[in-house]
């Protein structure tokens, strides 16, 4: 039999308590052994949960237990999680987590911790959809070209409703915060960090790569409105928060933000919660990766796989699953001023002779050649320049916008959106 501790016994670890007694008969002919839970971590010992397990308030009663064969790591946060976790390997048990801050942090450190105990983590991306498992197993022959993914549910919710509805930001973020979609503090979903955290995480799994979030590109949706929406209906875009990860020669770059992307492409027909994530292999091609990315039931599937995982053998592969440096250890991080990117631009202006001259011969000065250009009333004798560019650098877009903002007949600061 094998013994499992959850430490935070919230919504996922409930969940993860149920579905272990709920389908213990299919899960003991899969793992070959029994599985239950003996005690879980809780802050609150007065809450009301309706599990018949033991329950405790002191993490110690779990980490000292040697009856425990596996611990679940359910808290969140980033240091005390860490800390937790690294008792737990010390003390030889298997860890299982669903912590996308932790292993956006810590990741190295706990594999070179784990060894050959078992780590797992495949809820900590994209909930109930076997990302890991696919990049780190299924396409293990291959090299990963680039990985692109809805890696947040709450903000393509809300670009789905601002799409197909035509809601503005501020009111479909409401309503997100009052559907449970969103935090009252919803900066770590729209501000793309909590997809930053899933993607340095699959990055290195791909690539080897080690870079903390403060080392890439995070952008949010913060910034979308009707206008932008409006025109990529135009141009035949959706609008979307992705994460990419790609491969340029020796250098990979990972970033996220919104995008303007083909309306034909699979991952732009993902629509409201829902998750989805493309990897491209050198050898197997394109294969695309779709289901719930969060909530209790789903994210717990994936902790009980891979409980039932180490409970079938007992070992370990190497946790980001590589035992040698990746790519001959020769890949870097690429700068995000030398990202080349397509580029659609938002450009509040008066709305008077001289104005669309002075602004080509920005674009020219800047070597950023436009593609597309639409003018759109705006108000008080203003209007909305919508522009797309031809293929650009970074660092002469984010400079051009800069001078831009500085000049008088711009009235707000210029809006970018990159174009996939």
């Amino acid at each position: 039999m094998i013994k499992v501790g959850i430490i935070g016994v919230g919504t996922v670890g409930t969940s993860v308590a149920n579905i272990l007694k709920e389908n213990a008969d299919v899960i003991s002919a899969r793992a070959g052994r029994d599985i239950v839970v003996k005690s879980g971590v809780v802050k609150n010992l007065a809450k009301e949960r309706g599990l018949d397990i033991t329950l405790t308030d002191n993490v110690d009663d779990i980490l000292n237990d040697n009856e425990i064969d596996i611990v679940v790591e359910l808290m969140g946060g980033v240091d005390e999680a860490f800390e937790v976790v690294k008792c737990a390997l010390e003390s030889g048990k298997a860890v299982v987590t669903a912590n996308k801050a932790l292993l956006a942090y810590h990741r190295y450190e706990l594999q070179d911790l784990a060894g050959n105990i078992p780590f797992e983590f495949e809820a900590s991306v994209a909930g109930g959809i076997p990302i890991i498992n696919a990049l780190r197993d299924g396409l293990s022959a291959n090299h990963i070209e680039s990985i692109m993914g809805i890696m947040n549910g709450t903000c393509n919710y809300m670009m789905t409703k601002m799409t197909n509805e035509g809601v503005a930001y501020d009111a479909i973020l409401k309503e997100s915060q009052e559907l449970g979609y969103a935090e009252a503090d919803p900066t770590f979903d729209v501000g793309g960090f909590d997809a930053a955290h899933k993607l340095l995480i699959l990055a290195s799994i791909a690539y080897g790569i080690d870079a903390k979030p403060e080392d890439i590109l995070i952008e949010g949706i913060d910034k979308v409105t009707q206008d932008d929406i409006a025109f990529a209906k135009e141009f035949g875009y959706a609008v979307k928060l992705l994460g990419i990860a790609k491969k340029d020669g020796n250098e990979v770059e990972l970033r996220v933000h919104a995008c303007l992307i083909k309306q034909e492409e699979m991952i732009a027909k993902i629509d409201g919660v829902m998750n989805g994530i493309s990897v491209v292999g050198d050898k197997v091609g394109e294969t695309l990766y779709y289901g719930p990315g969060a909530g209790g039931d789903a994210t717990a599937s994936a902790v009980v796989a891979n409980i039932i995982d180490i409970a079938r053998s007992g070992k370990s592969t190497p946790m980001l699953g590589f035992n040698r440096p990746m790519e001959g250890n020769t890949l870097t991080l690429k700068s995000a001023d030398m990202i080349e990117s397509k580029y659609y631009l938002r450009i509040n202006v008066s709305d008077r002779a001289g104005v669309l001259a002075k602004l080509t011969k920005i674009f020219e000065t800047h070597s950023i050649s436009i593609e597309t250009m639409l003018q759109r009333p705006s108000e008080d004798a203003r209007a909305n320049l919508l522009i797309s560019t031809h293929l650009a650098v970074e660092k002469d877009i984010q400079a051009m916008m800069k001078e831009l903002e500085a000049l008088d007949f711009v009235h707000a600061k210029p809006v970018m959106i990159r174009i996939v």
